[in-house]
């Protein structure tokens, strides 16, 4: 066991990523290793004012790759798997460089009503980008739960058939809309949850995505048209769930630190 020291900078550590935002936590779902050095600050000259751009805003972000072949799923074609991820998740990425580079030209003349649309749709298209990175991310496996997220949901649901006629359900319940299922680790109190998102913009507060189940149109029409129980029957065949177990050690060592139990 470390020091008073050692444990309270830890716990710093925890609260500081927590308040980055729930994104923030989720970028490391994607199972890829893709944190890249500060960029150097750049400047604009507005007039004779030179005003500097936040590297919070930098507008550089990039696509990640698939960390599957397109075409290797089973019952999701090549097509609409590339074609969501170039065109549905590509395009979130692209719109939300736009976005940044937007907000960081603003100033105390900008009018309000510009940098109140500017934040909704910088908050849509960053979910955007991380749900989908982390969709993909927890895609190209053989579909069978094991390990500890099979005894997690065992004892959160009664059974995991049970926990999955949970999920299921929520997915039909977006079928034909917009939004997304998520079966999530909630920090604060350590507890698994099954929840919808709409939007983009619905998230549960401290809660960190395990699974992620894209229930956009774009998702499966190209395939199965409206019969959203065929695509949630595909998506559950190639479900990762190594790389979900992942996201529940990652979430619990994090719950741990924030709520004062970490060993």
């Amino acid at each position: 066991m470390g020091s008073d020291r050692d444990a309270a900078f830890t716990r710093r550590e925890a609260l500081t990523t927590l308040a980055l935002g729930g994104a923030a936590i989720v970028t490391g779902c994607a199972g890829t290793a893709r944190v890249a050095a500060p960029p150097t600050q750049p400047t604009s000259t507005t007039g004779d004012r030179t005003m500097t751009i936040p590297t919070a805003l930098a507008g550089n972000h990039t696509v990640v790759p698939l960390p599957f072949a397109a075409g290797s799923l089973n019952g999701l074609s090549e097509r609409m798997i590339t074609s969501h991820h170039e065109n549905n998740y590509g395009g979130a990425v692209r719109n939300l460089n736009r976005v940044e580079q937007e907000l960081s030209q603003i100033t105390t003349d900008t009018p309000p009503f510009v940098v109140a649309a500017l934040r909704d749709r910088e908050l849509t298209f960053r979910n955007s980008k991380t749900l989908h990175e982390a969709y993909f991310a927890n895609l190209g496996g053989d579909g069978r739960r094991s390990g500890a997220i099979e005894t997690a949901l065992g004892h959160a649901y009664g059974t995991t058939a049970r926990w999955e006629q949970h999920m299921r359900a929520t997915g039909m319940g977006l079928g034909g809309g917009s939004g997304w299922a998520l079966l999530v680790f909630e920090l604060d109190t350590g507890a698994l949850r099954t929840v919808s998102s709409g939007n983009h913009t619905q998230v549960l507060a401290t809660s960190v995505p395990l699974l992620v189940l894209d229930m956009y149109e774009h998702s499966y029409q190209m395939d199965f048209g409206a019969a959203v129980a065929r695509y949630l029957d595909a998506f559950f065949a190639n479900v990762n769930w190594d790389e979900v177990n992942r996201r529940l050690e990652r979430a619990q060592r994090m719950s741990a630190v924030l709520r004062g139990v970490a060993g």
